[in-house]
C-alpha cells in the first residue's frame, strides 16, 4: 500500500494498516529516537517515543498531508520531536543542576582546577547565553554527543551546530575574559 491508502486507511480506523505502518516504519523511528537520546535515555524512554509517534498518527491521522511529505518523513519528524521533549524532561530532572554540571565538566580546563570563584563567573557566563546554545553545550559536553548526532536531534546540519558551538565556547571565553580585566 501507498503512503497516501495506508493514511486513508488509519483514518477509518483499518488496525490492519495501522500495523503495517508500525511494522514498516518502526526500526527507523527507534534509530531517529536512538540519537537523539543516546546519552541521556535508556531503551525505555526510545521504546516509548516511538510508541508515542505511532499514537499520535492514530489519533490525528488527519495531520499527515501526502502532498507535503512523505508518511515515513511525517513519522521521523514526531519521533524527533518526542525524544526532544524526552530528552530536555530528562535533562530537566537531573538532580544535579546544569550550572553545577557544567563547572564540574571540562570546557578546556579541569574541572579540579577551578576554584569556587571560577564556578561562579562560568556559571554566571553560562547564564548569559541563549538557551539553545545551553542545550548544545550541555549535548556536546556532558551528554558527548558528536556534532552529527546534536544536528539530528535538533534537525539542522552538522556543520551549523559546529558554528554555534563555536560561536557559544567563544562568547563564555570573551565574557569570563572580561571579568579578569
Amino acid at each position: 500500500m501507498t503512503d497516501a491508502e495506508l493514511s486513508r486507511a488509519v483514518q477509518s480506523r483499518d488496525e490492519a494498516a495501522m500495523e503495517t505502518i508500525i511494522n514498516r516504519y518502526s526500526r527507523l523511528l527507534w534509530r531517529v529516537c536512538a540519537a537523539v537520546l543516546s546519552k541521556s535515555g535508556g531503551p525505555q524512554d526510545i521504546e516509548e517515543c516511538v510508541a508515542d509517534a505511532f499514537v499520535y498518527l492514530w489519533r490525528h491521522p488527519e495531520r499527515y498531508d501526502p502532498a507535503r511529505s512523505t508518511l515515513k518523513t511525517f513519522l521521523c519528524m514526531v519521533a524527533r520531536s518526542r525524544a526532544t521533549d524526552r530528552y530536555r524532561s530528562l535533562a530537566r530532572s537531573r538532580t544535579v543542576s546544569l550550572e553545577e554540571t557544567l563547572a564540574e565538566q571540562t570546557l578546556d580546563i579541569s574541572a579540579q582546577a577551578l576554584s569556587a570563584e571560577t564556578r561562579q563567573e562560568l556559571t554566571a557566563a553560562l547564564h548569559t547565553l541563549p538557551e539553545e546554545e545551553q542545550d548544545m553545550l550541555l549535548r556536546r559536553y556532558l551528554g558527548d554527543q558528536k556534532p552529527r548526532e546534536i544536528a539530528l536531534a535538533l534537525g539542522i546540519t552538522s556543520r551549523q551546530v559546529q558554528n554555534r558551538l563555536y560561536r557559544a565556547r567563544s562568547r563564555l571565553r570573551a565574557q569570563l575574559n572580561m571579568d579578569e580585566l
